[in-house]
Order: structure tokens, then sequence, then C-alpha cells
């Protein structure tokens, strides 16, 4: 079947975007961007969209360095923990498109912790910045945060913040078991 630009940006999840993101731990501790809106507050793992044609590690080591300040030789570890498949309808004009998520996880020092940053800026299609605030939170209470991608009773149920996972792949995240805030 040939397809028209038109048809594939017209068609909710017929694109496919890849986000990076990591939950850095120093001890039992995990940093989340927390964004405060209007109408609601959600945490994310830091990380962000992966461009086009670029590396993997590549985008989560920049996307660490643009909203943590985090270089990522000084962390250790650096496996994917988890893949979320992201099939949710959002407000807006644009048509959404499907996303995974690809999930790392890093360990750092107290040392390197205190040279990162506090707050992230996080650019909108309008050149303004909205601010969120890093926090870090003992991992086993991320089950009672709004998360997203929702990986908090997964990560709540880590033995430890070192744990192996044998199963990556989380359940999706579509609009039967999520509503978009």
């Amino acid at each position: 079947m040939t397809s028209t630009p038109e048809a594939t940006t017209s068609a909710p999840f017929s694109t496919i975007g890849i986000r990076t993101g990591a939950l850095v731990f120093c001890g039992d501790e995990v940093a989340l961007i927390r964004r405060d809106r209007a109408d609601s507050t959600h945490y994310v793992p830091p990380g962000g969209n992966v461009e086009h044609g670029e590396d993997l590690a590549a985008a989560l080591a920049r996307e660490l360095a643009e909203e943590l300040d985090l270089d990522i030789d000084q962390a250790e570890g650096g496996d994917l923990l988890w893949v979320v498949d992201q099939r949710v309808t959002r407000p807006g004009p644009t048509p959404p498109p499907r996303k995974l998520h690809l999930i790392y996880r890093l360990h750092i020092t107290p040392g390197v912790r205190a040279t990162l940053a506090e707050v992230e800026l996080d650019e909108l299609p309008d050149g303004s910045h909205e601010v969120g605030v890093i926090e870090w939170i003992d991992y086993r209470e991320a089950a009672e945060l709004p998360i997203f991608p929702p990986v908090g009773p997964a990560l709540a149920a880590l033995p430890d913040p070192r744990a192996a996972v044998t199963d990556a792949a989380l359940e999706a995240v579509t609009d039967d078991n999520y509503t978009w805030v």
C-alpha cells in the first residue's frame, strides 16, 4: 500500500517516536522531574526524544546533560530497564504519535549528585519554557506518584535499586488504561 505524507500525518499512531529516559539513582533515591501545571502535577524520568538518525546512547547522554547537567561518564550502569509502548490520545491539533519509551538505569555517587541541576527548563513550541523541579524521591514511594510513562508501580516493586529485571516490557499505555493529564 502506498501512502501519501498527508495520510501518514493525519492518522493517529501512524508514526513512532522514541524517547530515552533514565532512572538515575543515588542510593535509594531516584531523580524525577516534577512538572506543575494549572490543573495537574506529574513526574517524568529525565530524558527526551531521540532525534532522527541519532544513536540511542548519544541521545540519552545529551538529554541527561541538558536536563540534569549530568555527564553520563560519571554514572555507572546504563542497562535498559524497561520499554513502554505509548498509544495515548492527547489534547491538541496534532494527531498523537506512537512512542516507545526506553527507560535506562544509572547510579551516581552523592558527590556527583551535589553537582547536578535542581531545575530543568523544557522549551515549549512558542519558545517559552516550562520549569521542571528535579526531586530526589525514595524509589519505594514511586507507586503513589503520577509518573509518565507510568513506571511507578514497577519501580516501587524493585527489591533494591540494583535488582535484576527479567522482563523489560511494561504494560502498554493506551486510552483504555490512561487519561492524558
